[in-house]
């Protein structure tokens, strides 16, 4: 007696060849891995950190001082005024913050000012430079006035971990990697396998069509998890970038990297709907991927940003992808944590499938 005809076996089948497939693809490897790669390797090797430091001001800080005016005239130095006492602390310990400024009005005159600093061990390099602005700060205005002295500073220091550069850099790699294998390799699979007659053949067979498209999905997935661990383990043993939990920090990566391929991939079904022919599908492409690979985080903090682009930036996936894989390896983050980039990213993924299923095309 014959067996009856099994999807789960046909979807795993697809699942394998389309593996297979991906796997002798130059640029599927290209763009999941190697070039990932190589960015993660010239910024592990330069270290290195922006040049701007990111001082807050403390609550209840004179805001109308000298002082301020001062650092605020050398275009070194990000200034948060409004931020709260809790916040900052724990920004310090994470080197978010560089620094903490509190600036007192002195009751007996001389000086005018005491300028109260708090540095962090996070970020050494950069309080190293405040401190130099900080001192010909001193310097300038105690020599250059006629009133007596106009501050004094003190300093203190606490402890917080190392930021390193590759710790932004290889979740925003990341990212890009997993931005790069849903978009160009669902569009490019699809529009060949229809164009092709692959997809009509298989409709003369039992197998269903969600099959085709999990069978591809898994396939797609399933890579992009094998590069985003390769990716991970490299910046960790060879860079030392920080997975403060461990396994579970890796695990709950590889739990948001699906979650990203998964709604990248529906940008992929688009493109794959729209696109004509094989040579649309690039610049279609390009124009899903290279705003968000600029635009999101990926090389610098959307913060360094003029503020008029910064809701640009903020509006994209991948900003939150990059965000969330961020407070995860750095910050020890739980997913319960970083339920907000989650959920911008769910909508995200119900938008695009919506405008997916509206565009993509079988035949």
């Amino acid at each position: 007696m014959q067996s009856p005809y099994s999807n789960t076996k046909a979807t795993l089948a697809l699942a394998k060849a389309s593996f297979r497939s991906i796997m002798r693809s130059p640029s599927a490897v290209v763009f999941t891995l190697a070039f990932p790669l190589i960015f993660i390797l010239v910024f592990g090797f330069l270290g290195g950190g922006g040049t701007k430091l990111d001082i807050a001001i403390a609550p209840g800080s004179d805001l109308n001082n000298p002082v301020i005016t001062a650092l605020e005239k050398t275009g070194l130095v990000r200034l948060t005024k409004n931020d709260e006492l809790e916040n900052i602390n724990r920004n310090l310990e994470k080197g978010n913050y560089d620094a903490v400024i509190n600036v007192e009005k002195n009751p007996n005159g001389v000086p005018a000012y005491f300028t109260n600093v708090k540095y962090t061990s996070a970020s050494m390099d950069k309080g190293n430079i405040l401190k130099s602005i900080l001192n010909e700060i001193s310097f300038n205005l105690n020599t250059q006035n006629l009133k007596p002295t106009v501050t004094e500073i003190k300093a203190t220091t606490v402890t917080g971990r190392l930021y390193r550069t590759i710790d932004f850099i290889l979740p925003g790699q990341l990212g890009f990697s997993l931005l790069s294998t849903g978009v160009f390799g669902t569009a490019f699979v699809f529009f060949s396998l229809r164009q092709n007659l692959v997809i009509k053949r298989f409709f003369a067979t039992p197998v269903k069509r969600s099959s085709i498209v999990l069978g591809e999905g898994i396939a797609r997935i399933g890579f992009a998890l094998l590069g985003a661990l390769f990716i991970i383990l490299i910046g960790h043993f060879f860079f030392k970038f920080t997975l403060i939990n461990g396994a579970t920090t890796v695990f709950n990566m590889l739990l948001l990297a699906t979650m990203g391929v998964i709604v990248f991939m529906g940008f992929g079904f688009v493109v794959s709907g729209l696109a004509k022919s094989e040579s649309t599908i690039p610049p279609i492409s390009n124009i899903i991927t290279l705003p968000q690979f600029l635009l999101s985080g990926t090389f610098f903090s959307i913060d360094a940003f003029p503020s008029w682009l910064q809701p640009i930036s903020r509006a994209l996936p991948l900003t939150y992808l990059n965000d969330a894989l961020r407070k995860v390896a750095f910050e020890g983050a739980g997913l319960w944590d970083v339920k907000h980039q989650m959920l911008i990213m769910l909508i995200w993924g119900v938008v695009i499938y919506a405008i997916a299923v509206k565009t993509f095309k079988w035949e």
